[in-house]
């Protein structure tokens, strides 16, 4: 698996897609006049950071010891170090940077991403905008009085495609990556979300943590270039360490573990977040052209989608426990809101299946809150019909009618501006198994 970050080579195939096709599979032009993604104002995380620090609000400390701003960096964006996971594909602008021995870190929290390349002065970031989508960075990691943020435009020819929905977007990959960590040939990513088989899972990347008899595709090479897809079998599953793997003493690596609930998490709130993405410029372009965007099948479409994906309807069930060896699944957890029994959309399940409650806490994000108002009242409107078991959808049987009703309830008492409906609403017992 990969994460494709900041313009990585080997992806420019998957850019060739027009918007004449609807779904999920169709580019949506990022000029458009509702969008205009190059030029319209952003208000990102890194925008609004790096405006801190021209006026002298925040001042990033710069360790000397090879680090660079990193740590203060994360601190500022509240990323916890233990969120680190490691890829060691070539799959960056820095390919020759990386490989098996010198795997790339990535830090991540709900909306930022931050990209770390051994013996490189230079980081890789990613932020979700509430309205454009994900704009990419790069950050000189060497002293300065003010250091400041690049736009990176350019990684769109990778980071807008088929594995992102057709909008700016964070990819998340597998791929069969040779002895050096080069993907064995093009067009081997395979994009990989909640939704996918754990066996498909994580060819590039290391992965520490237990998941019983369940197999994946991360800390493995291929050795035989004749055979690319034959990978390493032995001491590949099931690592509660990378020692033999890589040297993770050196001043990139903030922790030890490329932990696995981490990388299932990332794989959500990716296809979480491009979804989003894609569902509000669709509706901003039908605004803009004066029609009603709820009333356009692609928006009906990609909405539905959304909301499928929302409620893990159409999750990749777990066949045996899964067990990380970092803190990220007890500080993930602490970062709730819970509500007045304790609960959290941030609690875990891990037996079989990733998160305990069937609603995404992605919905907390600005990006949610910022879709137009016509789609965001439609998305709680279907919402509701799943969560209270009006909708019948054979697809919806494997949410449980316990479970349903705690989303319920922790949403109307965490969720600012929810709409009235929800606070009378109950599950029938009969919804769901």
């Amino acid at each position: 698996m990969k994460w494709i970050l900041a313009g990585s080579a080997g992806a420019l195939a998957l850019t060739a897609l027009t918007a004449a096709t609807p779904g999920e599979d169709s580019w949506i032009p990022f000029d458009d006049p509702a969008i205009e993604y190059y030029n319209a104002p952003v208000d990102d995380a890194f925008a609004r950071l790096g405006q801190q620090i021209q006026s002298g609000k925040v001042k990033l400390e710069f360790n000397e010891k090879g680090r660079g701003y990193l740590e203060s960096l994360l601190k500022a964006l509240k990323i916890n170090v233990d969120s680190q996971v490691l890829v060691f594909s070539k799959t960056s602008f820095q390919t020759p940077k990386i490989g098996p021995r010198d795997p790339r870190a990535i830090f991540f929290n709900d909306e930022v991403s931050v990209g770390s390349v051994q013996n490189s002065d230079v980081l890789e970031l990613a932020a979700l905008d509430p309205k454009q989508g994900v704009i990419f960075y790069t950050f000189n990691n060497v002293k300065t009085d003010k250091p400041e943020f690049d736009r990176r435009d350019v990684c769109l020819q990778c980071h807008q495609g088929l594995n992102t929905v057709g909008v700016p977007g964070i990819v998340v990959s597998s791929v069969y990556a040779g002895g050096d960590g080069m993907p064995a040939f093009r067009g081997s990513h395979k994009g990989t979300d909640g939704r996918s088989k754990m066996e498909d899972r994580w060819g590039g990347w290391y992965v520490t943590g237990t998941h019983g008899e369940q197999r994946h595709m991360g800390n493995a090479v291929s050795h035989d270039p004749a055979n690319p897809t034959d990978l390493e079998v032995y001491g590949t599953q099931n690592l509660l360490s990378l020692e033999k793997k890589a040297d993770l003493n050196r001043p990139t690596y903030l922790v030890k573990t490329s932990d696995i609930v981490a990388l299932m998490t990332l794989e959500h709130q990716t296809r979480m977040t491009n979804l989003m993405t894609r569902v509000g410029w669709e509706a901003r372009i039908a605004i803009t052209a004066g029609k009603n965007p709820v009333e356009q099948e692609n928006v009906r479409t990609d909405l539905e989608d959304m909301v499928t994906y929302m409620v893990f309807a159409d999750e990749a069930l777990l066949h045996d426990s899964v067990k990380g060896v970092s803190t990220f699944t007890e500080t993930f957890q602490k970062r709730g809101p819970r509500d007045s029994k304790g609960r959290s959309l941030r609690d875990f399940d891990l037996n079989t299946r990733l998160f305990k409650y069937p609603l995404s806490y992605m919905i907390y994000t600005e990006a949610f809150d910022n879709l137009p108002d016509a789609v965001r009242s439609q998305v709680y409107m279907r919402l509701h019909d799943v969560l209270t078991g009006r909708d019948e959808n054979p697809k919806f049987k494997l949410l449980s009618a316990e479970k349903r009703q705690a989303a319920l309830e922790i949403l109307r008492e965490t969720k600012k501006n929810i709409p009235a409906y929800f606070r009378e609403a109950t599950v029938p017992t009969s919804a769901g198994n």
